[in-house]
C-alpha cells in the first residue's frame, strides 16, 4: 500500500518558500523537499540573458565588421584610387599599380606618403581581421563581456588606422600632383576605403555596446579565467 502524501509543518523550511512533498522509496512518512535558503537581504540575484542571446554580440557588430573588412580589402587591392582621361584611354592610380588603357604596371617610384598609406592600410586589414575573429569567438567563450570589449577596441583601432591612411593619401596626393590635380579625380577604390572606415568603426561601437549590456554574471570574467 503506497504511503499517503501529507503537507509538512511550516517550521521545517525557511520562511518564504513552500514545502514540496516528495514520495519516499520506503514506507515512511512523507519527506518534504526543501528549497535552498533565499539570498541574504539586500543582495539581488543577477539577471540572466535569454538562451538565444547568451554568448552572442550585437548582430550589427558582426555584420558591419565583415562588410567593412571586405570593403577594406577591395580598396587596398584595387588600383582605382585616382582616375583621369588620357589620350590612350582612362588612366588610373592605386596603391600598388599604375594603369593606362587596361595595361597595368607597378609604380616606377613610390613617394614616402604613399608608402605610409600602404603600411597603414595593411595594418588596418590585419587589425580588423583580428577584431572580427574576437567577435566570432564570443560564442564559445565564457568571458563574453571581456571578449566583446576587446573586439570593440580592436575594430575601433582598425578604423583609426584606415582613417589615418586615407588622410595621408589625400594630403600627400594633392601636394604631389600640384597643378595637375585638377585633371585627376578620386575614384571608387578611394571611396570604398572611407565606407570601410565607417563600417568598421560602427562594428567596434556595436561590440562595446554589447559588452556594456550583457547581463550574464560570467561575462564579467577576464579572458583565460
Amino acid at each position: 500500500m503506497s504511503p499517503q502524501l501529507s503537507p509538512a509543518s511550516p517550521g521545517d523550511a525557511p520562511s518564504g518558500y513552500p514545502l514540496v512533498p516528495q514520495r519516499c522509496p520506503h514506507d515512511c512518512p512523507p519527506c518534504p523537499l526543501v528549497l535552498p535558503p533565499p539570498p541574504p537581504p539586500g543582495v539581488a540575484a543577477a539577471p540572466t540573458a535569454p538562451p538565444w542571446r547568451r554568448g552572442m554580440p550585437a548582430g550589427g557588430g558582426l555584420l558591419c565588421g565583415a562588410s567593412g573588412l571586405a570593403l577594406l580589402l577591395a580598396a587596398t587591392a584595387t588600383h582605382f584610387w585616382l582616375q583621369r582621361r588620357a589620350p590612350g584611354g582612362t588612366a588610373s592610380l592605386g596603391l600598388w599599380r599604375t594603369c593606362l588603357g587596361g595595361h597595368c604596371r607597378p609604380h616606377p617610384g613610390t613617394p614616402a606618403l604613399w608608402e605610409a598609406t600602404r603600411v597603414l592600410m595593411l595594418l588596418s586589414v590585419l587589425t580588423a581581421t583580428a577584431g572580427l575573429a574576437l567577435g566570432l569567438s564570443i560564442v564559445a567563450s565564457a568571458a563574453r563581456r571581456a571578449r566583446a570589449r576587446m573586439a570593440g577596441v580592436t575594430l575601433l583601432l582598425a578604423g583609426l588606422l584606415a582613417l589615418l591612411g586615407l588622410g595621408v593619401y589625400t594630403a600627400g596626393t594633392l601636394s604631389l600632383l600640384g597643378p595637375a590635380r585638377t585633371a585627376w579625380r578620386f575614384s571608387w577604390s578611394y571611396i570604398l576605403g572611407w565606407v570601410a572606415v565607417v563600417l568598421i568603426s560602427s562594428a567596434g561601437l556595436f561590440h562595446l555596446c554589447a559588452a556594456a549590456k550583457d547581463p550574464s554574471p560570467e561575462s564579467s570574467e577576464v579572458v583565460g579565467a
